[in-house]
């Protein structure tokens, strides 16, 4: 009888000490691989899947089949620009997503509140100036440093347009002390300097 109960205890402890042994081992093994994975300098690159496409003066200004469908900014209360890179206010914008070109209210390529170093008080007029197709080598610019530091949010936008609203948006380079912004009047910008540099006159 008490032969039977050594035995059951042996079985208990050896049982109990695979099963320790083992939850040991499989530690071990996921810290050292956690820690090769952190020490490795192997830096993971972000490439674009997509090709991105640019539209000329032309094509903002045409279809196909004559009539405009457009993507927007979407969230302006007061304005909206479209990609097309019409700026209205949000009244104005038509069923098809795209503002009435034919209104006086309606500007294509608008830069007001914009500075120089182009960053623009207001979002709308930033994405609009943005999407002037002479500031394609400036973004050209832009997406080649992006691709160098590996910004996956850059590296995922795939036309002009999208470029632009991810760019005029207010980023961690628009504030300092991670509270205020580096130029209040002109946060978004989308040139190659951060905000709050080159602060100088509007654009014309």
């Amino acid at each position: 009888m008490w032969y039977a109960a050594v035995v059951r205890f042996i079985r208990r402890r050896i049982v109990l000490g695979i099963i320790f042994s083992i939850s040991l081992l499989y530690c071990l093994f996921s810290f050292i691989g956690k820690t090769e994975f952190l020490d490795s300098d192997e830096v993971v690159s972000v490439k674009r899947t997509q090709p991105f496409i640019w539209r000329t003066l032309q094509q903002h200004n045409s279809t196909a089949d004559g009539e405009f469908v457009c993507r927007n900014s979407v969230q302006g209360k007061v304005l909206i620009v479209d990609d097309r890179g019409y700026v209205c206010p949000r009244s104005e914008i038509l069923p098809a997503g795209c503002c009435n070109d034919n209104l006086s209210s309606s500007i294509q390529y608008s830069c007001e509140t914009c500075k120089n170093n182009n960053c623009c008080a207001i979002y709308e007029y930033c994405i609009s100036c943005c999407l002037h197709p002479d500031k394609r080598n400036m973004l050209e610019n832009v997406l080649g440093k992006a691709s160098e530091q590996n910004n996956v949010l850059f590296a995922s936008v795939t036309d002009h347009f999208e470029l632009c609203l991810a760019k005029c948006r207010t980023n961690s380079q628009s504030v300092q002390h991670e509270n205020s912004y580096k130029d209040p009047k002109a946060k978004h910008c989308y040139g190659e300097t951060a905000p709050g540099m080159n602060n100088v006159d509007n654009e014309t």
